[in-house]
């Protein structure tokens, strides 16, 4: 991945100038111990399974990526030239945990994996373009019993 010191200096500055948003420590659902929730992976590695169109650069939509699907049919369609595909390479828990949630499951830490995980394409400059999506997966995850998402931005 590029720094943002070697980046040209009005796309580093464009980047500097993005306002983040603040989160206080208030809890949005009611606390429930690991061992009894149902947790997905919410990734934004631009994941795709064999079968897809890749992501476009301005899509702020998702993409569903069963749990049962075999790691070889997990395809990265990250359009950013500085993106550094490495780590996906090499292990794919690096963007995508799902072993490392089964394995938790299976130790009885977690309740349960949950049967479908979503990615997003990151790095846009205009993150609000998420925004409806977000929204229509969190009721999705809900009408689906999830409960917990491990969010692994890329």
């Amino acid at each position: 991945m590029v720094r943002i010191a070697d980046l040209h200096p009005m796309k580093r500055k464009g980047i500097e100038n993005w306002r983040c948003p603040s989160f206080g420590d208030d809890h949005w659902v009611p606390r429930r111990p690991l061992a009894q929730r149902k947790i997905t992976i919410i990734t934004s590695a631009a994941l795709i399974t064999r079968d897809e169109r890749p992501f476009l650069p301005i899509d702020g939509r998702y993409r569903p990526i069963p749990d049962s699907v075999a790691k070889k049919d997990i395809l990265m369609s990250h359009v950013s030239v500085n993106f550094d595909r490495t780590g996906f390479q090499r292990d794919l828990n690096c963007v995508f945990p799902r072993d490392r949630l089964h394995e938790l499951a299976d130790a009885g830490i977690i309740g349960a994996v949950a049967d479908t995980h979503y990615a997003f394409q990151g790095g846009t400059e205009k993150p609000k373009r998420f925004e409806p999506y977000a929204s229509k997966l969190a009721a999705k995850l809900k009408a689906d019993g999830v409960d917990t998402a491990l969010l692994v931005p890329v």
